[in-house]
């Protein structure tokens, strides 16, 4: 597995409740799935939503593997574009 820095913006910082958090997994999903939310459900719901910026190229494909992945943004969709 690998070491994955995790950053979160906005919504989906509010529903993980801190900036960023170290992850060890494999893939996307996994770290996705590693996270422990302040509020669950809205966490839930917001993954499938986001976009994500792994080590700056965007997918929403979350069997993105994470091997040799230094950063993850977390990005929901904002308001106004």
């Amino acid at each position: 597995m690998t070491m994955t820095t995790m950053r979160f913006f906005a919504a989906a910082r509010a529903a993980v409740g801190v900036d960023e958090t170290t992850v060890d997994a494999e893939t996307l999903d996994q770290a996705l799935r590693g996270v422990d939310a302040v509020d669950a459900a809205r966490w839930l719901v917001l993954q499938e939503r986001c976009s994500y910026l792994v080590d700056g190229l965007s997918t929403r494909d979350r069997s993105t593997t994470l091997d040799g992945v230094g950063l993850v943004d977390v990005m929901p969709p904002f308001a106004g574009g």
